[in-house]
């Protein structure tokens, strides 16, 4: 798909598209913001190549779609919006490694993330999507109905305690399915990153529940996978994708630059 504002195409048939024709560093026009928008709803992430952000660029960038929010870890040193994502050769765990919607543990999750990589190791380091939509939409009928009205424990201890081993972070309850607030499409929301547990089961058929709905929205079926270069901009919707940082690049240095988008 192209107009005279710029183009997209496709990545996988389920999730994912490559933006190309926009300068991000410069201000985008509000027609050129309010497609971003709705094509971003559409598709779930959008990949974008050479461009040169900054803090500051990132973050009006940002900007543009939203209020900008901070996260559980701690922001650059005069940027507490913007969040340094890095790993080497002394790194115990990276950001991302298991599958999550980011920060799904807050009471309004974040609309959306944008990230640039600016360091990247020589191979490896990708990073993968999936669709919410496409995982609800494989399930049968008498599955979704029984999921309608369910709701699951979303604990922020659960992804950041190795990280912050004294740390206090937030706990939220929302549906196991949900509706995107844009397009009204359904989607399974819950994740193995920050989902402890389904509210109105016990114990053993919460557990068992949550096993099949990781393992099922973990599928390649519904994925697509972003091999970064360096300058490239991912700009996901956590509203109706998960994602995993593959850490197959140990001990080699990756790094880049993130900002979260408040609903």
């Amino acid at each position: 798909m192209s107009d005279n504002l710029f183009s997209v195409k496709q990545t996988s048939p389920h999730v994912g598209a490559e933006i190309s024709g926009l300068d991000l560093t410069q201000p985008l026009s509000d027609a050129a913001s309010s497609k971003l928008r709705h094509v971003l709803a559409e598709h779930g992430v959008l990949f974008f190549r050479d461009q040169q952000l900054t803090p500051d660029t990132l973050k009006r960038l940002g900007a543009q779609f939203g209020d900008l929010t901070t996260h559980a870890l701690k922001g650059m040193p005069g940027h507490p919006e913007v969040r340094n994502i890095y790993a080497d050769e002394k790194s115990k765990h990276v950001s991302g490694e298991d599958w999550h919607t980011d920060m799904s543990c807050n009471e309004t999750p974040p609309l959306g993330s944008i990230l640039c990589i600016q360091i990247l190791p020589d191979i490896g380091g990708d990073t993968i999507f999936s669709s919410m939509y496409a995982a609800y939409e494989a399930l049968s009928d008498r599955m979704k109905a029984y999921l309608e009205g369910l709701t699951a424990t979303h604990d922020g201890a659960k992804a950041f305690r190795r990280f912050d081993p004294n740390g206090k972070f937030p706990i939220a309850t929302h549906p196991v399915i949900k509706s995107h607030p844009e397009n009204g499409r359904k989607l399974i929301y819950v994740n193995r990153g920050f989902t402890s547990h389904i509210n109105e089961l016990p114990p053993a058929e919460s557990d068992n529940l949550l096993t099949f709905l990781f393992n099922h929205c973990e599928k390649p079926d519904y994925s697509t996978r972003f091999h970064w270069e360096k300058n490239s901009v991912a700009f996901w919707d956590n509203r109706c994708t998960q994602h995993l940082a593959v850490w197959d690049y140990f001990p080699n240095k990756r790094s880049g630059i993130r900002v979260q988008i408040e609903q």
